[in-house]
């Protein structure tokens, strides 16, 4: 099977590690990591990426200017090899850059392909998709048409420990990659300093536990007929013997919001981590560790969502006084603001463009003195 891990723009180096740590042969492409394995592989890759948004199975991949070229591209797939006769097979689909640019138009041509292979190679006139869910997705770039299956269902994103986003949240995935994309290691002292809903000290927790980030969910290719549960179950419980809930690590967050804080704790408890890191309300100019080797890892106020662009100044001044209060530490932010190091007066020794939902961010990496 040929499959693909998605990931947002700027993570897809980081999906293709991890998923050469899991043993895959996986190469980067625009939009995520390619590899091939089979169904029980897929539900490796589902169980253990942390910084993927999907795992998917690429049916196949062809060049189509006309609806007639793409009828005859989707009902070219075994779709029998595939669907038991019950199953739901719904089709979403995207358009960019090509020819055939009406989505809507594009998604009833795959449908209609394959219900008429069905009718064909089944013998079958109706099909009441009452069984198991199998969402189909046709792509077409620059006149590439892409037929994928969906093997995770809800996104990789939805570890299951976050309720309730609050203001300008951070996303899971991203979250975990920026800890990848730090030079944090467990051994060092990692802080949050505007920890808000607690998503990056969550995150890091999982990675000094060696936690699998899909141990508490499932995934939609678990219903499918097709699948081998028993291989499935094996690598839950092997994930679950890796799991070390007991690991030593020191992991603190901070916030001048109340509220923040609040909603930070009720996801620490969720994802049963709240005796095992530190949280507290502070303000930026008044917090400071007695700790050496210590990472500061954040996500401050851009001066787009929250706050203003002042409050996002003042932010980044303090975030660079911070750093300089603690003498060897590296302090790592993502932000949008442009001026971010100007206003901290340290310049960025690594900077990488990442995006922050729709906002065009850079992830910077302060180390040394500034």
């Amino acid at each position: 099977m040929d499959l693909i891990a998605t990931a947002a723009f700027g993570l897809e180096g980081v999906v293709k590690q991890e998923l050469q740590d899991l043993g895959f042969d996986a190469k980067a492409e625009q939009g995520g990591a390619r590899f091939e394995s089979d169904l029980t592989g897929a539900f490796k890759a589902n169980l253990w990426l942390a910084c993927a948004d999907r795992v998917l199975w690429i049916l196949g991949e062809q060049k189509v200017t006309s609806f007639e070229a793409l009828f005859d591209f989707v009902s070219s797939i075994p779709f029998e090899d595939i669907l038991p006769k019950d199953a739901s097979f719904p089709v979403n689909g995207n358009c960019v850059r090509s020819r055939l640019m009406s989505v809507s138009d594009c998604q009833r041509i795959a449908k209609k392909a394959i219900v008429e292979r069905l009718k064909r190679t089944c013998k079958v006139n109706w099909f009441p998709e009452t069984g198991a869910r199998y969402p189909f997705t046709i792509t077409l770039h620059k006149d590439i048409a892409r037929l994928t299956l969906d093997t995770s269902g809800e996104a990789l994103h939805r570890r299951g420990y976050r309720t309730w986003v609050g203001e300008a949240p951070l996303r899971e995935t991203l979250a975990a990659a920026l800890i990848r994309l730090s030079p944090w290691t467990p051994e060092q002292t990692l802080v949050d300093p505007c920890c808000g809903s607690g998503t990056l000290l969550i995150e890091a927790a999982f990675m000094a536990m060696d936690r699998a980030s899909g141990l508490n969910r499932s995934f939609i290719m678990e219903d499918w007929a097709q699948t081998d549960l028993a291989a499935c179950q094996r690598l839950r419980e092997q994930a679950k013997q890796l799991f070390m809930p007991d690991a030593q690590f020191e992991i603190f967050g901070s916030d001048i919001s109340s509220e923040a804080l609040s909603l930070c704790r009720r996801h620490l408890r969720q994802a049963n981590l709240q005796n095992r890191i530190r949280i507290a309300q502070s303000d930026l100019k008044d917090f400071r560790l007695a700790r050496d080797k210590i990472c500061f890892i954040t996500n401050p106020p851009y001066g787009e969502r929250l706050g203003d662009r002042q409050e996002a100044a003042r932010v980044a001044r303090a975030l660079g006084d911070l750093k300089r209060a603690h003498p060897g530490a590296a302090l790592c932010a993502i932000t949008a603001d442009q001026s971010f190091e100007k206003h901290a007066r340290c310049r960025a020794g690594s900077r990488r463009r990442l995006y922050n939902g729709r906002l065009e961010c850079e992830f910077l990496v302060m180390k040394g003195d500034c």
